[in-house]
C-alpha cells in the first residue's frame, strides 16, 4: 500500500534547476568577458531604451533618479584604488601593510593600479540594474509623482560635487584609473 517514494523531493528539484540556471548564466557571462566593447554598447543601447521609456511614458522619475544614483555609486568605485592611498597614509605603519600603497616617488616600485571595482563586475552591475529598472517601469506603484526638475538639479549638484571631489583625491594621491595616456612598452625594443 506504500507508494514508492519519489528520487527526488520538491525543493530538491527546484534547487537543481536553480542550480542548472545559474551555471548557464554565468558561462554565458564567461563567454562575453573578452568583448568588452560589445558588452558596454549593449550596456548603452538598454539605458538608451530605458530613457526613451521614461521619456515617453512622461513617468517613473524616481527609478530614473535612483538609478543615476546607483551608476553614479558603481563608478566612483570603479574610479578608486583597491587600497585606498589616504587611509594608509593616515594609518602609517600601523597596521604593517606598508607595501600596499601607491608609489608618489619615481625611485619607488610600480605597482599596477587595481581597482576597488573591477570593469566586468561594474559592467555587470549595471546592466543588471538597468535591466530592473527596465522592469520596474512597467509597474504603476513605481511611478511616484515627483517634481523631476528637482531631481535633475539635485542629481547634476550631487554628481558634480563627488567628482570634484574625485578628481581632487586622484591628483593629490598622484594615481590615474585610466590606462589611456600612460606610457606603453614594446617588449621587443626594451623600452
Amino acid at each position: 500500500m506504500d507508494a514508492p517514494e519519489p528520487d527526488q523531493t520538491p525543493f530538491a528539484a527546484v534547487s537543481a534547476q536553480t542550480s542548472r540556471l545559474g551555471r548557464i548564466y554565468q558561462s554565458y557571462l564567461d563567454k562575453s568577458t573578452p568583448y568588452t566593447t560589445y558588452r558596454w554598447l549593449g550596456t548603452g543601447v538598454l539605458l538608451l531604451v530605458f530613457f526613451l521609456r521614461i521619456i515617453l511614458a512622461q513617468g517613473w522619475y524616481i527609478v530614473c533618479y535612483s538609478l543615476g544614483i546607483y551608476l553614479l555609486n558603481l563608478f566612483l568605485a570603479f574610479l578608486q584604488p583597491k587600497i585606498d592611498p589616504s587611509l594608509t597614509q593616515d594609518e602609517g605603519l600601523e597596521d604593517g601593510d606598508a607595501g600596499s600603497s601607491l608609489p608618489t616617488k619615481k625611485d619607488e616600485e610600480f605597482r599596477p593600479f587595481i581597482r576597488r571595482l573591477p570593469e566586468f563586475k561594474f559592467w555587470h552591475s549595471a546592466t543588471r540594474a538597468i535591466a530592473i529598472s527596465f522592469f520596474c517601469t512597467w509597474f504603476s506603484i513605481f511611478n511616484v509623482p515627483v517634481f523631476w526638475p528637482v531631481l535633475v538639479v539635485y542629481f547634476l549638484i550631487l554628481f558634480s560635487l563627488t567628482m570634484r571631489r574625485q578628481i581632487q583625491h586622484m591628483i593629490k594621491y598622484r594615481y590615474v584609473p585610466f590606462s589611456f595616456g600612460k606610457a606603453r612598452y614594446n617588449q621587443r625594443s626594451g623600452h
